[in-house]
């Protein structure tokens, strides 16, 4: 009954597409263009959708009634395969749900840096990648705000989480999450020996008034003085915010302003924008999460990148390409690999 409906719609804004005085009015074109648009989607999916389950409507009816095992198992292994099929096509529609239903769009980018393994060189290294995507930024005259900064004492980080404000950052730095390993000796090596250690990159779309309640008593908040950027005036008060979501255990952290009330805004903002994501991945489920890596959730587990400094040699092990000149590199010129990644997932 649907698809005979949607058929009928069709046909209509067909006519209506035809008529001279209709089209006359430019906003009704665009109507009727996009309503068009959005019914023969509908009509596409649900016609795959009958196709498939037709398809396992007769490969159970031939297992129900075959007794050859050749045949036996030719069905089974198309009821599975149409299965899933069927699992990917309702999993895009889920998804495509969420990102219709959430009229927001994406402004600008989170880039969370944590260090990895390999103690005091890790904190090093994640203070590089900090600085490296700071400067990108700033060569691109992207505004950039620092959220949170927690430092050791030999001027590493452990955690730094800056805000990019532009609607590019997203498209150009979402392939940078996932793990990076740096390759070299540490100042504090005395016998010359190359350290390994990591640092973990995550990219997270900033999308502006976003459609979430997040209950009161679902927050568990407290206030301690910043050690991050803003000089003494900031670390008289506790002006700085952690914000703990109990049911999902999900925290952020915000010390950027100079009052408590600001931090403690930007930190929902940031807190509802993480809910917003892990939602969107529980919903399109673990395969369709896996092929939806463009959109910057790269697995931490997996290592993307090594910057091998005695060869000045950094490569990427996702395209399988290297490229040379690290401290350039990590003084902000990261175009060209940008660039190189883009081209290659794009043509995937």
């Amino acid at each position: 009954m649907k698809l005979e409906e949607l058929e009928k719609e069709k046909e209509e804004l067909f006519k209506k597409l035809s008529d001279p005085g209709f089209l006359s009015n430019r906003k009704n074109f665009e109507e009727a263009s996009r309503q068009l648009k959005k019914i023969e989607e509908e009509i596409n999916f649900l016609r795959t959708l009958a196709k498939i389950e037709k398809k396992i409507k007769e490969a159970e009816e031939i297992l129900a009634e075959a007794t050859d095992d050749e045949l036996l198992s030719l069905a089974e292994e198309d009821i599975k395969k149409n299965k899933e099929l069927k699992e990917n096509l309702l999993s895009k529609l889920e998804e495509k749900k969420l990102e219709n239903n959430n009229t927001t769009k994406i402004e600008g980018i989170i880039i969370e840096i944590r260090a990895g393994t390999g103690g005091g060189e890790a904190a090093l290294f994640a203070q590089d990648l900090f600085r490296m995507y700071d400067r990108y930024a700033n060569n691109k005259g992207w505004p950039i705000k620092i959220i949170n900064m927690n430092k050791t004492a030999l001027d590493g980080i452990k955690e730094g989480v800056m805000e990019i404000n532009n609607k590019e950052a997203f498209e150009n730095l979402k392939y940078e999450a996932g793990v990076h390993r740096v390759q070299r000796i540490p100042l504090t090596e005395k016998s010359g020996r190359i350290h390994t250690s990591t640092a973990t990159v995550a990219i997270l779309p900033q999308i502006k008034n976003i459609q979430i309640e997040i209950k009161s008593e679902d927050i568990e908040e407290s206030f301690f003085r910043s050690s991050g950027p803003g000089g003494q005036n900031v670390q008289k008060v506790e002006s700085a915010v952690r914000l703990v979501h109990k049911p999902s255990g999900l925290t952020v952290v915000c010390q950027s302003g100079r009052k408590q009330k600001e931090n403690r805004e930007k930190a929902l903002e940031l807190l509802k924008n993480k809910v917003l994501i892990q939602r969107q991945e529980e919903t399109v489920g673990k395969e369709e999460k896996k092929r939806r890596d463009q959109i910057g959730h790269a697995e931490r587990s997996e290592k993307i990148r090594t910057y091998n400094f005695p060869q000045d040699r950094i490569t990427d092990h996702r395209i399988k390409k290297s490229w040379h000149n690290i401290e350039q590199v990590l003084n902000g010129s990261l175009d060209a690999i940008i660039e190189d990644i883009k081209k290659e997932y794009h043509q995937k």
